[in-house]
């Protein structure tokens, strides 16, 4: 079989449907073809959020932020670690691109408000307005084809099914405390209710699911198709680039002209043994939260055509600490500790010597980072979460609730490891049971004075800002010393990939020669992260992901941005 279009865009994830919407807003002949049979890709199980500087949703809201504040920022983190003409293409084309989408499609984004920059201590960063998250979607609006969208993590959904935004949790916790509290609780659970009576889960969908499902919707309205269990095979063209692809559908080959171009946005390589050797950290981690399609098929297919791949600054990878879930159904799921946990007073992290290594509350991403750093001279993975009762009822631990009212099913599961004394858990999880008993004494000092003489925690916004603002003197150091005490082993995983297909401004793929290779493109992992392998804040790879699609698709149309 044969087609013609003006773009092929390889992955339906959130840059490849970014590609596909800007360019048939623009007038192109645009089909999407998607390996798995759901749209969304890591971006459906993400919290969401884009690192947009200078977004106008914020400033409306009234935090004040602008570009060039942003870029000394990444100065002081990055360097000259990256490429300069990226960098001002993402920075100045960043609110455009949202505005665009804004204006033109079903996508709704929302201010976060406060949501400090990770390295919030840097000269340029900001604590509040540079990030955002799409609103709330009705997952009803898309009829038969809501399935199509790719669901969240289950450890991140309630009753099965239900997805949970940062505002639903208190009220939900404390359901019985006050009518407003119950009332709100009750309408979520009778909407949910409903739902199950026609949907496989809750239709209410937030964060990267929501994002998802606009962008899905968007592209529906303007009737772009997708073909689902299509996988992109060989890229068609000559020493003139690109004119084409063949793609396998259901045991078929269909070979696809391309009268602009080829986008690839197929969501990087994390699945791909042989990328993973190359680039990343020894020994490699084993674990990874990227959609399980992910394998590289755009990076090897770019590479195979003589594109080069840019290797990133450090670790090549974006990461998270997770812990292993064992699931009902005998599945083994990965909780990401982004948030939620590990900068609230009365925790800490342990190697396999029972000594801190970590400024707990650190970002996710520099968490891991310590893990690798420590592991050269003292094993850290796992590290171990080290906390007692009083934490766990408090604010839970990993996918144990608040309140611990699942504890006991996944305490049988062994999720967590529990013993009534440090000593007893420090045999339990293979450490030194005085060394244990030091640290966390040590520990509980600095809760005393609020004062972590060894890591700074607590001392900047971001550890504050996820700490517990009502505890004192530090909203993210408090006593370990309630029984029983509790560990949980913590491994480092991959979120996404900094390590792909080098570009221009434009998301125009380069040859190893440095020279534009015509008619190709690539977005999201596909592309050599724009931030070379840092994370400044939250939606590092979503932000760049939205941005330089719309770039490439306004190239493609010959309406590129200056």
């Amino acid at each position: 079989m044969e087609r013609e279009v003006d773009l092929l865009v390889a992955g339906a994830g959130a840059a490849g449907m970014t590609a596909a919407l800007v360019g048939s807003l623009e007038g192109l002949d645009v089909l999407v073809c998607e390996k798995s049979q759901q749209v969304g890709g890591t971006a459906a199980t993400s919290a969401g959020t884009l690192w947009i500087p200078g977004n106008t949703q914020s400033r409306a809201a009234g935090y004040d932020d602008t570009t060039q504040d942003a870029d000394r920022y990444l100065d002081a983190l990055i360097g000259q670690g990256t490429n300069r003409a990226l960098r001002d293409a993402f920075l100045q084309t960043g609110p455009v691109a949202i505005d665009y989408l804004e204006a033109r499609s079903e996508v709704r984004f929302s201010p976060c408000g406060p949501h400090p920059d990770y390295h919030s201590n840097m000269t340029g960063a900001a604590f509040a307005g540079r990030a955002i998250v799409a609103k709330p979607f009705d997952g009803r609006l898309l009829g038969a084809d809501f399935k199509r969208i790719r669901p969240p993590v289950p450890e991140f959904m309630v009753f099965g099914g239900m997805m949970v935004g940062k505002a639903d949790i208190p009220p939900l916790i404390g359901r019985f405390r006050s009518l407003a509290n119950f009332v709100y609780s009750a309408k979520l659970l009778r909407r949910y209710f409903f739902d199950r009576l026609r949907y496989a889960r809750g239709t209410r969908i937030m964060m990267g699911n929501a994002l998802v499902g606009r962008l899905y919707n968007s592209l529906r309205r303007r009737k772009v198709p997708i073909l689902f269990g299509a996988t992109i095979v060989d890229l068609l063209g000559d020493r003139n680039g690109v004119t084409g692809a063949r793609i396998k559908l259901d045991g078929r080959d269909i070979l696809v002209k391309t009268r602009k171009g080829v986008v690839l946005a197929t969501g990087g390589y994390a699945h791909n043994k042989k990328f993973r050797d190359a680039f990343m950290p020894q020994p490699v981690p084993a674990f990874s939260m990227s959609a399980e399609d992910n394998e590289g098929d755009g990076v090897a297919l770019g590479e195979k055509f003589g594109a080069r791949l840019s290797p990133a600054q450090g670790s090549s990878g974006l990461w998270t600490p997770v812990s292993r879930v064992p699931r009902a159904d005998g599945s083994t799921g990965l909780f990401p500790h982004l948030v939620l946990d590990r900068a609230k007073p009365g925790l800490i992290a342990v190697n396999a010597a029972a000594r801190r290594f970590v400024n707990e509350a650190c970002s996710y991403h520099d968490f891991v980072l310590a893990m690798f750093e420590t592991h050269q001279s003292e094993p850290a993975i796992p590290a171990y979460l080290i906390c007692d009762a009083a934490f766990i009822r408090r604010y839970g631990l990993g996918a144990v609730y608040p309140g611990g009212g699942n504890l006991r099913r996944l305490k049988a599961r062994e999720y967590l490891i529990r013993a009534d004394t440090l000593e007893a858990l420090a045999g339990k999880i293979a450490v030194n049971a005085e060394q244990l008993r030091l640290t966390v004494a040590r520990h509980n000092g600095f809760a005393e004075t609020g004062i972590d003489v060894d890591f700074g925690k607590g001392e900047t916004d971001l550890n504050r800002f996820n700490g517990d603002a009502a505890h004192k003197p530090n909203p993210c150091i408090g006593p370990i010393a309630t029984p029983p005490f509790y560990a949980l082993a913590v491994y480092p995983a991959d979120i996404a990939v900094s390590t792909g297909l080098a570009t221009d401004a434009d998301a125009r793929v380069l040859a190893a020669d440095g020279k534009i290779i015509a008619g190709l493109y690539a977005c999201g992992n596909d592309m050599a992260s724009v931030m070379a392998g840092s994370y400044p804040g939250p939606g590092t790879t979503l932000g760049p992901a939205i941005v330089f699609a719309y770039r490439a698709a306004m190239h493609a149309c010959g309406r590129a941005s200056a």
